[in-house]
């Protein structure tokens, strides 16, 4: 990729007031944003809205959610061992009917993945917008453990490489199969119809 032109680098400075109205903020100070000379007025004017709605919509909990739409989210050491693959992927669809994608889930067994949902991600607030997606990265939240697993998993070797030029102290761990094949499996974007009432 080559280097920006002076001109496209330079950031463009606006009144807070300006689009105050747009974003819900209130119109005092300033902000600083950047757009591209080459944008079209109509992209910019469909992301201001995008931020609009953003800011105006309340946050959710999926957990609540989906149990409001009969999906069954019973604490994990209720679940029987031959009733958890199918209780789980009751609700990974529930949550794709939302908008809530997984991804690289590939490194936990059924049992540890319904945990981390049940008593954790699907509790966190998230704004969900009509048409919006959501991707919920396993391995993203930048722990030490997560990074590890990331490397041991899922990434490629020119990456491992490129890392570890960049990070020549990090301990970089051996890479390893996924012990489970389940991410080709998940529900992807348009893969299934979407709830048009959220709340």
């Amino acid at each position: 990729m080559g280097k920006r032109s002076r001109r496209e680098r330079k950031h463009r400075h606006f009144r807070r007031d300006r689009v105050a109205e747009a974003i819900a903020l209130p119109p005092e100070g300033m902000m600083e944003s950047w757009v591209s000379p080459d944008c079209p007025p109509q992209i910019v004017d469909q992301f201001w809205r995008h931020v609009r709605a953003f800011e105006s919509t309340a946050d959710s909990i999926p957990f609540d959610l989906l149990t409001r739409k009969g999906v069954e989210l019973l604490p994990p050491d209720m679940i029987e061992e031959a009733r958890l693959a199918g209780t789980l992927w009751d609700v990974i669809r529930g949550m794709a009917s939302l908008g809530l994608y997984l991804l690289y889930t590939d490194h936990l067994d059924d049992r540890e993945l319904y945990t981390r949902l049940w008593k954790d991600l699907l509790r966190q607030p998230v704004k969900l917008l009509p048409g919006g997606v959501w991707h919920i990265d396993l391995v993203g939240t930048g722990s030490h453990e997560d990074l590890h697993d990331y490397f041991r998993y899922y990434a490629e070797e020119e990456e491992r490489l490129s890392w570890m030029e960049e990070f020549p102290d990090f301990v970089m761990p051996e890479s390893e199969p996924r012990p489970r094949r389940r991410d080709h499996r998940l529900p992807r974007p348009d893969d299934m119809p979407r709830d048009s009432g959220l709340h």
